[in-house]
């Protein structure tokens, strides 16, 4: 399994429109991909009621995890993914 952490900075979170650009980036990669926050358990990444059950805002900081072929590439994927969201996304 392949993990990285990371610091949300737009300052709506990973809510609605992020969460659905997520969960759509997510579905491309075959591999299972994970959502958690520190201490708490992961949900599945590519389920927009997974991703919204977290209540992610900015300033959290969240662990990215996957598991499977293209793990390490949905994992690199997805952090830039998060890291490059418009601030006012």
């Amino acid at each position: 399994m392949v993990k990285k952490t990371v610091t949300i900075r737009n300052k709506s979170g990973l809510h609605a429109r992020p969460a659905a650009l997520f969960m759509e980036k997510a579905q491309q990669f075959a591999s299972a991909v994970y959502l958690a926050r520190p201490g708490a358990e992961p949900v599945n990444g590519k389920s927009i009621l997974g991703i919204l059950t977290l209540g992610v805002e900015k300033g959290t900081t969240i662990e990215i995890a996957a598991e499977g072929p293209d793990a390490e590439a949905a994992v690199d994927a997805l952090v830039e993914l998060v890291e490059n969201f418009e601030l006012d996304l």
